[in-house]
């Protein structure tokens, strides 16, 4: 099954953090991501006053296939707003979802906040 990498599990692998080694091995099973969650990347590693020079070799480095966020993802990040509000879901999470259920992938994340979520995609939570 194809993987699409939220935010927080690029950031986990990135910081050795806890289920690194579940998003290593998505990757090299040719793992996704979408263009909002990669931005979220860059600016958690901006934040995190990693030089911009760094942040793009970095991630370039990763060979990461980033799909862009269109106007039907934008469309369907938007109406998981209702289902999710609840949880706190965020526009990153809410567009990584809408990546996955177009998609018929998994959705690989940190956030525990998306189990047990009935919206007609895999979730796994790395950690």
């Amino acid at each position: 099954m194809s993987v699409i990498l939220d935010a927080s599990a690029l950031l986990a692998l990135l910081a050795r953090e806890p289920g690194a080694a579940r998003v290593e091995q998505a990757l090299a099973q040719r793992a996704r991501i979408g263009a909002v969650n990669l931005s979220e990347v860059a600016a958690k590693l901006s934040d995190r006053g990693v030089p911009d020079a760094t942040v793009f070799d970095v991630l370039s480095s990763l060979e990461l296939e980033v799909v862009p966020f269109d106007t039907d993802l934008a469309l369907d990040a938007g109406v998981l707003r209702a289902a999710t509000r609840a949880r706190g879901l965020s526009l990153g999470d809410r567009a990584c979802l809408a990546l996955a259920r177009r998609t018929g992938s998994r959705a690989l994340t940190c956030v525990a906040a998306w189990a047990g979520l009935d919206l007609g995609v895999d979730v796994e939570i790395v950690r």
